[in-house]
């Protein structure tokens, strides 16, 4: 094994969907690795099966002392905490706020404290909210529209977090990379999420009542990647991703709310009238990145949103 796959990597957020399945590959090319956690989201069940290949850290991504005594030990980080999921967007702004703000700057902090030179930080298309063009690129101009809309608080903890990443990238990390998640969905995913709340819905229905609620006119136009996809493209960050780049990870495959609803119910074998209600204040209607800059260093996706559904539905891994 080289020198450079025994390096450790630190992965804040590691017990959810998306830092769990990181974590699987970190571990699949060789690296060491330690996540850092307090599972208020994941849990330890989504690493189960890795959980004798890792060392895992309990703790607040706010608690600076221990944040800073668990970077000690690793060489690069992937900065994943944050409270996700629209609901709390609008119920917890000040908890995202709290969580997001900190966290990033404990993160940094720590970095430069240890001489940490590789970091990889979790933004969003929350960042541009209504984009100006679509498919939308990543130097699309970060915006919050309202600032008495709780909604942005998820949008401008990561517009910070982007601040800092390539300001403080410039002169203390040799290698400093933002990316972009859209839409990233597969098994055990949790319920915060389009696909599974409507997995969900369609799950609890009973047979004499087919009404499926949904938010906003059903025309609202997203583009999902499936997580193995975005793995792969994520690894390809690792590998060959310059420093002070942002790259958005995605698919370029546009396809409406409603059907996704009806693709999901076809799926499932069941009949649904949708009955639509209003969807919350700072929504947009399309959503889908410019995925060239992930295309030039070799991503290829490998399952279609068929696929992908038919994985999260059946909680089957691929």
């Amino acid at each position: 094994m080289s020198k450079l796959k025994k390096k450790t990597f630190l992965v804040t957020g590691g017990t959810g969907f998306i830092g769990s399945n990181i974590c699987r590959m970190l571990i699949k090319n060789g690296y060491n690795v330690i996540i850092y956690d307090n599972n208020s989201r994941g849990n330890l069940t989504k690493i189960k099966d890795i959980k004798n290949k890792i060392t895992f850290i309990k703790g607040d991504i706010r608690d600076r002392r221990k944040v800073f005594n668990t970077l000690k030990k690793v060489q690069a980080v992937i900065h994943l905490s944050y409270i996700n999921g629209t609901k709390y967007f609008y119920t917890h702004p000040e908890l995202i706020l709290d969580v997001g703000v900190k966290g990033v700057v404990n993160i940094i902090d720590g970095c430069i404290k240890h001489k940490i030179k590789e970091l990889y930080l979790a933004s969003s298309s929350e960042v541009y909210q209504t984009p100006l063009k679509i498919p939308t690129d990543e130097n699309e101009m970060l915006k919050i529209p309202d600032i008495f809309n709780p909604r942005y608080s998820y949008g401008g903890g990561k517009i910070l977090t982007e601040l800092m990443g390539i300001n403080y990238g410039k002169k203390f990390f040799k290698k400093l990379i933002i990316f972009r998640p859209h839409n990233v969905y597969g098994p055990n995913m949790g319920n915060e999420h389009v696909v599974p709340e409507f997995v969900n819905q369609l799950k609890n229905k009973k047979k004499i009542n087919n009404i499926f609620l949904m938010k906003g006119s059903g025309n609202e136009k997203r583009s999902f990647i499936f997580i193995d996809d975005f793995v792969q493209a994520f690894d390809l960050i690792i590998k060959k991703g310059k420093h002070l780049n942002i790259y958005n990870i995605g698919t370029s495959n546009i396809v409406t709310i409603k059907k996704l609803a009806l693709e999901i119910s076809k799926i499932m074998k069941k009949k649904i009238t949708i009955k639509n209600t209003k969807i919350a204040k700072g929504g947009t209607n399309t959503r889908c990145p410019n995925i060239n800059k992930i295309l030039k260093i070799g991503f290829k996706q490998r399952f279609s949103l068929r696929q992908g559904l038919e994985s999260t539905i059946f909680n089957k891994n691929v």
